[in-house]
């Protein structure tokens, strides 16, 4: 099997890429695109401390690992998804139910 080496993409010891010189994951960016529809210039709007070139590098990445990072994605947002349903319902929303401003 072929290795690909992506410019401007590192591992952390734990496996998980990230954009070289920076704490930004991939997925971070990958998420940014997926959810509000960003293309890169708009990616590099908001995040000026990376390069097009990185931004544009963590997509191709993005695009070759496509099925392992939705999955990873997905096993996020389930994980977060249990945490909210552990907590049970904030006690602000409880007040603000009880003074009739929520309903």
């Amino acid at each position: 099997m072929e290795t690909v080496i992506y410019a401007h993409i590192d591992y952390s010891s734990t496996g998980v890429p990230f954009i070289t010189g920076t704490q930004t994951k991939v997925e971070e960016i990958v998420l940014d695109h997926l959810a509000w529809r960003w293309d890169a210039e708009t990616i590099h709007r908001n995040h000026p401390h990376l390069s097009l070139a990185q931004i544009h590098s963590a997509l191709a990445y993005y695009y070759d690992h496509q099925a392992e990072m939705d999955a990873s994605i997905e096993a996020g947002l389930q994980q977060v998804a249990q945490i909210r349903t552990g907590l049970g319902e904030s006690p602000v929303r409880l007040k603000l139910m009880a003074q009739g401003l929520l309903a």
